[in-house]
């Protein structure tokens, strides 16, 4: 815990002029003089107690948002504690640190009665995708007469995985991407139609659709997925080629976080398929952000895609272009490379 004593520019005018009337009330022996001298030494001795006083017995604490994306204003939840049993702490500001270096917001508190707490928040935006660590606070006052920065350093070490940004999807795509399922599909998968293949078991899957033999075999339940089933999942191929330029790169990675968030809220059970990694169709909020976890960590791959067992709903090429369809079929969105020209949504 680093603790500073800084004087403002005011405070250091003040200090002048108080060792100018210290040192003209010495030479002259003038009584008056030497009161006003005392006077003002003690303004910074007070200044100095005060502040002092105000940043003891301080908790500080983050309250993170639930999902942050790249490019996207946040709100960065602070809540200050005054543990102190009789004092109120005074014009206390509270910032973050980054390696210790203080970020450009601050949140302010005005009055903190003892043994109260209370909590704000300050806006902010990360441009940049995957692991941003906060290494602190840094709390400080200039109460009561603005004389004396009074500050201290508090280590709290917080990691916050920030989602890639959400692309603008083309209105092209969106009209060809699948719709939810009907109300009377919804109630689970269907046992009809030709045997498409096996996949592990989710809740809320049919147990009369597990294939017993098999699961068996493997040692895992597995059950039957028939053509009937394709229209509650939808699986995205993302093609992260080691090739491709950086700014080319994120602009696909943002665009394929849009075709999942845009998948999951028509109620689809999203699955990814990247070089190196293949993510299962689901449901849920949990497996969203697990999606996106995976996507603000992803980097350009040399291995080959792996084989599909699904078809592609959706297919995102190194360069960010959009294609719908199976992928060996699908033409490109928009021409000319119109769909390289949408630009991420940062509001």
């Amino acid at each position: 815990m680093k603790r500073r004593f800084p004087p403002t520019r005011e405070g250091w005018w003040f200090l002048l002029a108080t060792l100018f009337v210290g040192a003209v009330a010495i030479d002259a022996g003038i009584n008056l003089f030497f009161l006003t001298f005392g006077m003002m030494a003690c303004l910074l001795a007070a200044n100095w107690l005060m502040s002092t006083l105000g940043l003891g017995g301080l908790r500080v604490r983050r309250i993170l948002p639930p999902v942050i994306h790249a490019g996207t204003p946040y709100l960065m939840g602070i809540a200050l504690e005054n543990r102190k049993r009789r004092l109120p702490s005074f014009s206390i500001e509270v910032e973050d640190l980054v390696e210790g270096r203080p970020i450009d917001k601050r949140c302010y508190f005005l009055k903190l009665p003892a043994g109260r707490s209370q909590e704000t928040s300050y806006r902010h935006t990360i441009s940049r995708r995957g692991r941003h660590r906060l290494s602190g606070f840094r709390l400080a006052t200039k109460f009561p007469f603005g004389l004396m920065a009074r500050a201290r350093d508090v280590k709290d070490a917080t990691e916050m995985v920030v989602f890639p940004a959400l692309a603008v999807l083309p209105p092209a795509l969106l009209r060809g991407l699948p719709s939810p399922p009907a109300p009377a599909r919804q109630q689970g998968p269907s046992r009809h139609g030709e045997l498409a293949g096996l996949r592990a078991f989710r809740p809320g899957d049919d147990p009369r659709g597990i294939h017993w033999r098999t699961s068996a075999r493997r040692g895992m339940l597995l059950v039957r997925e028939h053509e009937d089933d394709e229209g509650h999942e939808a699986t995205i191929v993302f093609d992260n080629d080691a090739r491709s330029g950086a700014e080319a790169f994120e602009l696909a990675v943002s665009r394929t976080a849009a075709l999942c968030v845009e998948l999951t809220r028509r109620g689809l059970a999203v699955g990814l398929v990247t070089r190196g990694s293949e993510v299962a169709p689901s449901v849920g909020p949990g497996h969203l952000a697990r999606l996106l976890r995976l996507l603000a960590f992803i980097a350009p791959e040399a291995r080959p895609l792996p084989r599909l067992r699904r078809r592609a709903v959706a297919r995102v090429s190194p360069e960010g272009e959009l294609q719908l369809g199976p992928v060996d079929r699908a033409a490109a969105l928009g021409g000319d490379g119109d769909a390289r020209a949408v630009p991420p949504l940062t509001a």
